[in-house]
């Protein structure tokens, strides 16, 4: 299976491009935010790929990281998102940015990819929020294995937090350092407590 392809940009279409390899070119679907930062053809890249085989085809999938992958093979295994979903909101949402709208419960910046209506994010967020591992920021493996809710906090808003990021798989000793800090320094609410958090966690 192909995993790594590193070439040149031969052209760079609505939903793929074509990376030249020693004179072979792959067709490698990608992301509207991946190919939007590729660069220029006849330029070099580096793509992580997600080789899919059937029977009447094989397509290859291109990302900019790992997490990236990890995140399409993630989504993919919530009932009714296929590779196309998948694509679709990672096309509008980062790694960070999607790991947060499942933290607080928000759909709504999952529905803004195309073709994503309000169920279909609802299941996102129900099915990965317990999936969701705890180094998404660094590039390492997902864990599947879902954590305790954290202990409540007197505030209710660090609580929330809290119990967001713990049951997004970072320990909660750590959690709650971060989330203090973030207090601290001036967050004003349960979702900007969660993103300084994640942002303190994943520099770590």
């Amino acid at each position: 299976m192909i995993g790594r392809l590193k070439g040149v940009v031969e052209a760079i279409g609505d939903d793929a491009a074509i990376i030249d390899v020693h004179g072979v070119g792959y067709e490698v679907y990608c992301p509207a935010r991946v190919l939007g930062n590729l660069p220029a053809a006849g330029e070099a890249v580096t793509l992580t790929i997600e080789t899919v085989v059937r029977e009447d085809m094989i397509r290859l999938y291109g990302f900019a990281s790992e997490t990236e992958r990890q995140w399409f093979r993630l989504l993919q295994s919530v009932q009714g998102v296929g590779a196309k979903v998948a694509l679709a909101v990672l096309g509008v949402l980062s790694g960070d940015e999607l790991t947060e709208a499942i933290a607080i419960e928000d759909t709504r910046p999952i529905v803004r990819a195309p073709g994503v209506g309000k169920r279909v994010a609802e299941r996102i967020v129900a099915e990965l929020k317990d999936k969701v591992g705890s180094v998404m920021a660094t590039g390492a493996d997902l864990s599947f294995a879902a954590t305790p809710v954290a202990r409540r906090s007197a505030d209710p808003e660090i609580a929330d937090a809290v119990s967001a990021l713990v049951n997004l798989g970072y320990a909660e000793p750590e959690v709650r350092k971060a989330v203090a800090k973030a207090r601290e320094d001036g967050a004003a609410n349960t979702a900007e407590l969660i993103r300084t958090g994640l942002k303190t966690l994943s520099e770590r």
